[in-house]
């Protein structure tokens, strides 16, 4: 059993406008730290730092996010999309249409986590 072609473009449709909003956030958050005056007290200053670490641990999530989304839709392309890399199974429809850039089916994702708290220790 396969994914259906229309699970497929659903989940491209998806993937392409998720893509945008993250462009968007990037574009939005960065006008926003530019914007900011330079100038100011030491508290403004401390507090223009910490803006601009949560922005940079902001864009971590994003670029991180961006590459998932890229890599979903490069599966697409080779045909991969939908298939489980820990079971090598098609992944539930509604985990996809969820979550249309993941990796592991519900029982994929179980057997990952179990395989990192076991040599986490």
């Amino acid at each position: 059993m396969g994914i259906s072609a229309k699970l497929i473009e659903e989940c491209k449709r998806k993937l392409v406008l998720a893509k945008g909003e993250l462009l968007n956030r990037v574009k939005e958050a960065r006008a926003n730290l530019v914007d900011e005056d330079k100038g100011g007290d030491e508290a403004d200053q401390t507090v223009r730092v910490l803006a601009e670490a949560e922005f940079l641990n902001m864009q971590d999530r994003l670029r991180s996010q961006l590459m998932e989304i890229e890599s979903a839709l490069s599966r697409i392309e080779g045909g991969s999309f939908g298939l489980c890399e820990e079971t090598e199974e098609p992944i539930e429809a509604d985990r996809l249409l969820a979550i249309p850039w993941t990796r592991l089916s519900i029982e994929g994702a179980e057997i990952r986590e179990s395989m990192n708290k076991r040599y986490a220790r």
